[in-house]
């Protein structure tokens, strides 16, 4: 237990630094109010997060902890979002459709609802 919390804790910090670096980099590269670094972050770790499964899927070389490092840390670290589809996917091909809408549903709006009652209490607080 305490090696796969190393494991992904390390893959975390990488992913964290390297989505802002990454984020940073394409911002300024593209100066615009569109989140255009953030998006491509979000874009990308889903790419390489779906490289990581279908390559563990088809090579015993990703192993448990190359998946825990990549995959829940890095990425994790690098973007939530590449989890969020990832384990979306995961719904679609197991043809739980009910579950997938609902958890993509919940998940933008319930997102987007409790971020806009943060910043309210913060008003009112």
């Amino acid at each position: 237990m305490i090696r796969s919390v190393f494991l992904v804790g390390t893959g975390g910090f990488f992913g964290s630094v390297s989505r802002f670096l990454a984020s940073r980099f394409i911002q300024n590269s593209f100066p615009s109010s569109f989140p255009v670094g953030t998006l491509l972050v979000n874009i990308s770790g889903c790419l390489l997060i779906g490289l990581i499964y279908g390559a563990s899927e088809k090579s015993a070389a990703i192993t448990q902890g190359w998946k825990l490092f990549l995959a829940v840390g890095f990425c994790g670290g690098f973007t939530t979002f590449s989890t969020f589809s990832n384990e979306n996917l995961a719904l679609i091909n197991n043809g739980e459709f009910f579950h997938f809408l609902l958890y993509t549903f919940l998940s933008i709006f319930l997102g987007l609802g409790a971020t806009f009652a943060g910043v309210l209490l913060t008003k009112i607080l």
